[in-house]
C-alpha cells in the first residue's frame, strides 16, 4: 500500500498542516494547491510544501488528516 503524505512545514521545521491519503491524484492536486497558495513572503521565510510516500499508516504523522479516498 502506498500512502501519499502532504506536509506544509514552517520555517522552524514544524509541520503546520498534514493530509494523508491513498489516492495519488488527490494527493498531487492537494500538493499543487499548497504550492500555489504559498506567498512569496512565506517562501522567503522558509515555508515549504512537500509530498512524500510511506508504506503504512504508522509512518504518517500523528496530527495528519487521514482521508480514505
Amino acid at each position: 500500500m502506498t500512502i501519499w503524505v502532504n506536509e506544509q512545514i514552517d520555517p522552524c521545521g514544524i509541520i503546520y498542516a498534514c493530509i494523508a491519503c491513498c489516492d495519488q491524484k488527490a494527493a498531487e492536486d492537494c500538493h499543487q494547491n499548497w504550492l500555489t497558495n504559498l506567498t512569496d513572503a512565506q517562501k522567503k521565510q522558509g515555508w515549504i510544501a512537500c509530498l512524500r510516500t510511506v508504506d503504512s499508516w504508522e509512518q504518517v504523522p500523528v496530527n495528519a488528516l487521514k482521508l480514505s479516498v
